[in-house]
């Protein structure tokens, strides 16, 4: 008898200890799937090499989390406890020990703490370091300089050199590959020589993540790569009777496009109204093909076209030559050559600048005329030379 009660309260005592352990395992989850205490996004930065623990207690000073136990339980149940990757990660307000997990066990480019940008332009580079603002979980400038008219302030180089800093390289839509070669060898955070100035045009404008130390010559195969693919996905995509015989012929008309307009809705109608000159043989007659002879891309011409540089033979010159020039005048973006590759149908033959930052469009001279007069008229207003010649005229 005695030995059946022993029984019976062990068996008593076995059921409330799982039924508390299930509690226990029903309120962890709970805890580790429910909203976290933070009521900001906040950047968690993992060091290279630290350990689970060490993070989950920072997590917990931070106010990201309020139990690294759970934390640590819920990564090691889910097989993610030896996953952890080196970087800044923005965590946003009131995520969960599940979200954060997956967050620092995901890797991945850096996504908060401070940011340094080397922005390669048409007109000029400029770096700009940025940081997150905690209450909207974006960035904002908080230095700006020019790399060719002064040093890196002291706070972008520390910023450069603390773990978890991210580091961009900004490429603009337009830019020739002598001025993103130019623009490389002054990223004072990246090492290894460039080589020769890539093809014109066979870089791709785009931002990309690097580290500190990266190779020069690496990156620009990685712009290559990235143009091939873009130009070879959108020539395999292009619609029938394109007057283009290869993917490089409609890589030089993007450039030209590319140059042309700064508006991204005109884009495709630039592209048919060169779609339609061809048709028609007649000359393309674009200035910055003309200012591309002249300067050979070694950056801008910064005043207007001499009547002496219109009038001059050049390989670029298309007021004088037939079709296209031999090579592209710029890197065109991505939107400029799937633009090329797919133009708006219209009889446009001619265009113009409408004074607003975009171009009047027209069918026949008489419309161009009439569109060219209006043009002049505002560079009359504007105090502007008004004997530059325009397209068509």
């Amino acid at each position: 008898m005695i030995w059946r009660n022993i029984a019976s309260n062990l068996l008593t005592l076995l059921i409330v200890l799982l039924i508390g352990v299930a509690i226990a395992v029903a309120w962890g989850r709970n805890q580790y799937t429910a909203p976290g205490p933070s009521a900001t996004a906040q950047c968690v930065t993992v060091a290279q090499g630290a350990s689970l623990t060490a993070v989950s207690r920072q997590l917990v000073e931070q106010g990201v989390v309020n139990n690294g136990y759970i934390l640590r339980t819920g990564a090691d149940y889910e097989g993610k406890a030896d996953q952890l990757k080196f970087g800044s990660y923005l965590v946003p307000p009131q995520a969960s020990m599940q979200q954060v997990v997956d967050t620092i066990t995901a890797g991945g480019p850096s996504t908060c703490g401070t940011e340094v940008i080397f922005r390669v332009g048409v007109r000029a580079n400029s770096v700009v370091m940025r940081d997150i603002n905690p209450e909207t979980g974006n960035y904002e400038d908080r230095v700006t300089f020019d790399p060719a008219a002064e040093a890196a302030p002291p706070e972008v180089v520390q910023a450069i050199d603390q773990p978890g800093a991210r580091l961009r390289v900004a490429i603009a839509e337009g830019v020739t590959s002598w001025q993103i070669v130019e623009g490389l060898k002054a990223a004072e955070f990246m090492t290894g020589a460039t080589g020769d100035v890539p093809p014109e045009g066979s870089l791709a404008p785009d931002t990309y993540e690097v580290e500190k130390g990266a190779d020069r010559g690496e990156l620009l195969d990685r712009m290559q790569a990235s143009q091939t693919a873009i130009l070879q996905r959108a020539w395999e995509a292009r619609p029938f009777g394109l007057p283009y015989e290869s993917p490089e012929e409609a890589l030089i008309m993007a450039s030209i496009v590319e140059k042309e307009t700064g508006v991204p809705e005109e884009r495709r109608i630039v592209a048919s109204v060169f779609v339609n000159r061809l048709n028609q043989g007649m000359r393309l007659q674009t200035d910055p093909t003309v200012i591309y002879g002249v300067t050979e891309g070694r950056g801008i011409l910064n005043r207007g076209l001499r009547r002496s540089e219109l009038d001059r033979q050049t390989p670029y010159n298309t007021y004088l030559i037939e079709g296209l020039p031999p090579t592209p005048i710029a890197n065109p973006g991505r939107a400029a050559i799937e633009a090329t590759l797919n133009p708006e149908d219209t009889e446009y033959l001619f265009f113009v600048a409408d004074g607003s930052g975009g171009h009047a469009f027209a069918r026949t001279l008489e419309e161009h005329n009439e569109n060219v007069r209006r043009w002049r008229e505002i560079e009359a207003q504007r105090g502007e030379p008004t004997d530059t010649p325009v397209q068509g005229e």
